[in-house]
């Protein structure tokens, strides 16, 4: 089912959007072109809504990490306008974003809870109240008994568990995800992915998830919505809700996982002239 958010446009002079408490985050006729000519993004109209998790699936070279690094304010587009809660930069809507990058880009020579204390520590938060969200970030990622180890003694989901918890201490109200755990073996891959989403299913209406991947599988199971983008340039080609809320293993067997992943990669596939990019 093709599920569209771009009913209510801003205004084309200013590009303010009109009063909407639950869009988030708002990209309307978005471009970006680089300085040697390529099209990046061409004419993105995409909305994020409270509470939502949105997968951004597509082939290598669609622009979805730069869509994403436009919705954390590191790039800005060549054409169009982007939106923050109606405001046109992050810092005035007040919305807290955290980023979650490829690499878990952990300072080696300190251990996980001195890293996971940093962005405290650079926002001037007093020692004893950081310390103590610094326990609350690590309890939900697993990662409780280790705030005293160093990344070289973590295994690879361990260290993006680290870095996940560093975004999580912020206590954000976007999360931005570049593909996380496209590096991680699979049975790593779907235990992160299944603790992703109860951990931003316990947090329904509070938490936002922007998720950036290349597997049609990872996006069906976290997401409840999942847009589609293509490449050559990069633009939105479908926007599907993923209704179901129980995801567990059951629901990786199910028929309607089966019909979700099927209906995806035909579009996928259609969208890219057969080539997916995987």
């Amino acid at each position: 089912m093709l599920m569209k958010y771009s009913e209510v446009e801003p205004d084309e002079s200013t590009g303010h959007l009109a009063p909407d408490t639950d869009t988030v985050l708002f990209a309307n006729r978005v471009e970006k072109t680089y300085g040697n000519g390529t099209r990046a993004l061409d004419e993105v109209r995409l909305r994020i809504q409270r509470g939502d998790f949105v997968s951004l699936l597509g082939p290598s070279g669609c622009g979805k990490s730069t869509l994403l690094k436009m919705y954390a304010g590191l790039e800005s587009p060549s054409h169009g306008h982007l939106r923050w809660l109606g405001t046109d930069a992050p810092a005035k809507s007040g919305l807290k974003i955290a980023m979650v990058f490829q690499e878990a880009t952990l300072m080696p020579w300190a251990n996980v809870a001195t890293n996971v204390r940093l962005p405290l520590d650079l926002a001037g938060v007093p020692r004893a109240e950081a310390d103590a969200r610094v326990a609350k970030a690590l309890e939900p990622v697993g990662l409780a008994a280790f705030g005293k180890a160093y990344p070289r003694e973590l295994s690879g989901g361990m260290q993006m568990r680290a870095s996940i918890a560093r975004a999580l201490v912020t206590e954000p109200d976007v999360l931005l995800m570049d593909e996380p755990f496209g590096a991680l073996d699979e049975f790593t891959r779907n235990k992160l992915d299944a603790d992703l989403r109860s951990l931003w299913a316990e947090r329904l209406q509070k938490l936002t998830v922007v998720f950036v991947t290349h597997s049609i599988y990872e996006a069906v199971y976290l997401s409840s919505r999942v847009v589609m983008m293509a490449a050559r340039p990069g633009r939105i080609v479908a926007d599907v809700a993923i209704p179901e809320s129980v995801r567990d293993d059951e629901f990786r067997l199910s028929d309607g996982f089966a019909h979700h992943c099927r209906d995806l990669s035909a579009r996928l596939l259609s969208a890219s002239g057969g080539d997916v990019g995987h």
